[in-house]
């Protein structure tokens, strides 16, 4: 779309006026002061002690301690809708400086990943080399824009003095355990030596003396909080690596690339982030967060209670987790998840006598008949498995269990619409009361027994109904056995008594389940994180000692993991490392003399750098410790109001609701376990900022076409003469609709990108980018400019005076602007501060004459956070020679924020009779005396008495005759 041209802002030419505030003057103005604010670290925040310790009086203010969530520096570079939170926390940042706090903010850079491996295996380069060139680009970037960080504390996570104390945290993990008694991860030799004294018992009644070192091995890593373990995992042979859950899409693809995606049991790393469910629930209460985000969070980890069952087989037995034990007499089979590791343990090599042939799904025998369902369970995602498809599949196992309550045979199932991530991957299918479970036992041709009692007249016989009937509300039937009877009680009563008699009978007991599974920690890629980790001839994992930390990625020819046909399910990942021969076997001395070892080759996610990054801002060149702890108390320790600690402010989009945020906090508890830090919670404060949207014009083919080439005209839009559609939607580089701040930056400078940034609406709202708006930003500071600074000769303008000297109505203009954009820049109304800034400064030109300094002086001060560069400018020829950065915030006179007067509306019988100029502070019974002697109001009664007269002082008053 064609753009408004500045130049077009103003009447005079610039010939005439050559000092005017122009694009030119900006970017002179502003490059200046960025190398000053470098040259005199004018951003660097002081801690109490250390290699950046400073000003003792400034560690002695309050301290604020702001951040950004991290950047993934991309080639693309960073387009207009990219710092919208960075502007933010900037102006929240300097507005704090100015409020007499020490505030500590800076960015780093999150540069392990994906992305940069496949730029890698494209082009040949190094990942490091792309990664660290798109840094410097975004640091020039950002710079340009005027962000106030403190740049001695950034970094990026491939550093290898960063990614040592990520590799050391792992290792804290991997060598602690949870205490469920105790609510905390402890030391794991506090759990060998429990072992090793007989005080905890082992499984099996061994004692640990007898146990060998494999099997010690394997008994730990069941308690370890970073474990390896054959899982479920899901495989994706086009991108060569195993990805989360959060990193398949609902329909069962690659967030990255779309490729197919499979369940498939391989060996990989774990992080046992279900052990703090229970913390990670209740500690969501003391966040100041938004609370959709804890809903998310809440229903993530999904607490649930109920009991475990245990329904015999074959002499052992398959548990299950309802959160409904009241309705077991209603079970009537059973059904696993296609990877429930007893599938194949409990199938028998034939169909017993009488199997119903539509169970056996066609094939000869169960063992056929499981083999080909688990293949085709295999390429569903678990959303798609979950959904509530119309007909459900699944196919008998061949084996039968016991219903524990009433001695029932109930054939096991498996069906995909269980998956093992929930609850024992094993459920009880109780038809008459679940909808998912009525359908498959209508499909199958399976009993359905009423054991909840139905209101209305659906009546207790299943077949008659079209659905299951759900109640927590109603009275249980048809749920009586010989030692216990359910029947005639509530559902809360009953699930207390069939879970007291499933305990005393050893049959189960009641619990609470979680929908949270544990953190899957492994990825199949070079760059990334190395594991400190190696395995013996035996096959055991050691920790590598602190000494031998950072354990930096090695050399490699072929960056790219072993990718393979992506709908070939039957393949197995091969990670880069794994080709380097020298880097894998390796000897060491780990304390008992040298030894041969293979290294880990899988290497960390991209989450891992983003768990714990806000504790190296705080102290980043230390080399003996992850943080300093008194620095670590200073600035993110328990305080009023955060009884868990943590960033003051974290500014970032929603769409880390889940993953991140969790993974942080996740790690910040074990840490604060261990003792390593003083808080509890990484970040006390969330804002979720909202989106910068751009429309998306496509032609006839839904192809996207250049946005800045498209044409208004008669309200359509054409695109080289082609009439093109047009949708809101997001920016970007694919979609032809990207606006780079380095072109606002050129066209109007960065100060007034920064407006329109904070202008566009609330900080939390989506908003549509409009380059033919910015205009109205840079028309604002030139405003500002000619009320300070003749354009023809480039003098300061204002004029000395005495408050005294100034008058009234400016005077209230300025101290009513004061305290609204003090307050608007405390609750991070931005765009309502710019506002009341502009109403004053339109108040300024509008007067005409000089401006006299303390409202210029206040004015600029106001505008420092906002657009500091200009600020800058305008403060140091004012005749300041310290930086405005380090100013007071200017404080409203309360005189003249109160309005002199106020209108006061006078009612007789309902109907406005008069308007009343009084005091705000006017008292009732004067103002019922002032209203009462009106002349108006006296007209209107006419002479009548007065029977009511209500007064809600200073605006109203209502008078009801006799």
């Amino acid at each position: 779309m064609s753009e408004t041209n500045p130049a077009a802002a103003t009447g005079m030419s610039v010939d005439a006026a050559p000092h005017r505030y122009t694009a030119a003057m900006a970017a002179e103005i502003e490059a200046r002061w960025q190398d000053f604010w470098d040259a005199e670290a004018t951003y660097a925040a002081p801690n109490p002690k250390g290699d950046l310790a400073g000003d003792p009086e400034t560690v002695a203010k309050p301290k604020k301690f702001f951040m950004d969530m991290f950047p993934y520096p991309s080639g693309a570079g960073l387009h207009v809708g990219h710092p919208l939170g960075y502007i933010a926390t900037d102006v929240y940042a300097r507005f704090h400086r100015m409020t007499g706090h020490n505030v500590l903010h800076t960015l780093g850079f999150d540069a392990f990943g994906l992305p940069a491996e496949q730029y890698a295996v494209q082009t040949g380069t190094h990942p490091r080399v792309s990664t660290e060139a798109n840094i410097e680009n975004m640091k020039i970037q950002l710079r340009r824009l005027g962000l106030g960080h403190d740049k001695r504390r950034s970094f990026a996570t491939i550093d290898p003095d960063y990614y040592k104390w990520t590799q050391w945290i792992f290792l804290q993990i991997f060598n602690s355990w949870y205490d469920d008694e105790a609510r905390k991860a402890r030391p794991i030799a506090d759990l060998v030596a429990q072992f090793a004294s007989g005080e905890r018992a082992l499984p099996g009644g061994r004692s640990w003396n007898e146990l060998s070192a494999v099997e010690r091995a394997d008994v730990l890593s069941e308690y370890r909080l970073a474990y390896a373990s054959d899982a479920p995992v899901n495989w994706c042979p086009g991108l060569g690596t195993v990805l989360a859950n959060e990193e398949v899409t609902a329909d069962g693809r690659s967030e990255r690339g779309n490729f197919p995606v499979f369940k498939a049991k391989l060996r990989q790393w774990n992080m046992r982030i279900t052990a703090y469910a229970d913390r990670l629930l209740d500690d969501l209460d003391a966040l100041d967060w938004p609370e959709a985000i804890k809903l998310q969070q809440r229903n993530w980890i999904g607490r649930s209670e109920g009991a475990r069952v245990d329904f015999p087989i074959d002499g052992e037995h398959i548990t299950v987790f309802t959160t409904r034990p009241d309705t077991l007499f209603g079970a009537t089979y059973m059904v696993l998840a296609p990877e429930h590791p007893l599938v194949e343990k409990f199938t028998p090599a034939q169909w017993p006598d009488g199997t119903h042939q539509m169970w056996t799904g066609g094939h000869r025998t169960p063992a056929d008949a499981v083999a080909a369902y688990r293949a085709q369970a295999a390429a569903k995602s678990d959303v798609e498995r979950q959904a509530e498809a119309k007909d459900k599949t699944g196919v008998f196992t061949g084996a039968y269990a016991t219903n524990p309550v009433n001695g029932e045979q109930i054939p096991v199932f498996i069906a995909d619409y269980v998956l093992m991530g929930y609850g024992t991957g094993a459920i009880m299918a109780v038809p008459a009361h679940d909808s998912r479970d009525f359908a498959f036992a209508r499909a199958f041709e399976l009993p359905i027994r009423c054991v909840v009692e139905p209101t209305g007249d659906r009546g207790t016989d299943p077949s008659t109904w079209d659905d299951a009937f759900v109640s927590y509300d109603a009275k249980i039937v048809n749920s009586a056995g010989e030692d216990v009877s359910l029947d005639g009680l509530g559902v809360v009563e009953a699930k207390a008594r069939i879970t007291e008699w499933l305990e005393r009978k050893g049959l189960g007991e009641g619990t609470v389940n979680f929908r949270l599974r544990d953190w899957l920690f492994s990825r199949q890629r070079y760059w990334g994180e190395p594991f400190p980790i190696v395995y013996d001839e035996e096959g055991i994992a050691h920790a590598l000692p602190e000494s031998m930390l950072p354990l930096e990625l090695p050399e490699v020819e072929d960056y790219s993991p072993r990718t393979f046909d992506p709908d070939d399910a039957d393949t197995q990942p091969e990670t880069p490392l794994s080709r380097n021969e020298e880097w894998v076997n390796v000897t060491l001395d780990l304390g008992d003399g040298p030894k041969k070892y293979r290294r880990e080759t899988n290497t960390m996610p991209n989450w891992a750098g983003s768990c714990w990054y806000e504790l190296r801002y705080l102290d980043p060149h230390n080399e003996q410790q992850l943080v300093d702890p008194e620095i670590e108390r200073y600035w993110m320790g328990p305080r009023e109001g955060m009884p868990h600690g943590g960033v003051d402010l974290y500014v970032g989009g929603a769409e880390h609701a889940v993953l991140h945020l969790l993974y942080a906090r996740f790690w910040s508890k074990v840490l604060y376990d261990l003792g390593h830090v003083s808080s509890a919670e990484p970040f006390h404060r969330l804002f979720n900022q909202g989106m910068i949207q751009a429309y998306v014009y496509r032609d006839s083919r839904g192809i996207a076409v250049p946005a800045a080439e498209v044409e208004e005209r008669d309200g359509a839009y054409y695109y080289q003469g082609e009439q093109v559609s047009r949708l809101l939607g997001k920016m970007g580089k694919s979609l032809k609709n990207a606006v780079t701040p380095d072109e606002i930056a050129a066209e109007y400078g960065a100060d007034t990108l920064r407006l329109y940034e904070m202008a566009m609406g609330p900080l939390d709202v989506s908003r549509p980018w409009d380059t033919r708006a910015v205009v109205g930003q840079f028309r604002l500071l030139q405003r500002l400019w000619r009320n300070i600074v003749d354009e023809a000769t480039g003098e300061v303008t204002v004029v000395d005076a005495e408050p005294a000297d100034i008058d009234e109505e400016t005077l209230r203009a300025l101290h009513k602007a004061i305290d609204g954009v003090r307050g608007d820049l405390e609750g991070m109304r931005f765009n309502t501060a710019i506002a009341k800034v502009t109403e004053l400064n339109n108040h300024l030109t509008k007067a005409g004459g000089l401006v006299p300094r303390p409202v210029a002086e206040a004015l600029v001060l106001m505008v420092a956070p906002l657009a500091p560069h200009i600020a800058e400018e305008l403060w140091r020829r004012l005749g300041h020679t310290g930086s405005v950065v380090h100013q007071d915030f200017p404080v409203a006179d309360p005189a003249y924020v109160v309005d002199e007067t106020v209108t006061c509306v006078v009612q007789v019988k309902g109907k406005v009779k008069a308007r009343l100029e009084v005091s705000p502070s006017i008292s009732e019974e004067e103002l019922e005396k002032v209203a009462l002697a009106d002349e108006k109001v006296l007209a209107a009664l006419g002479g009548a008495g007065i029977r009511k007269v209500i007064v809600r002082a200073p605006k109203l008053v209502n008078i009801v005759p006799a």
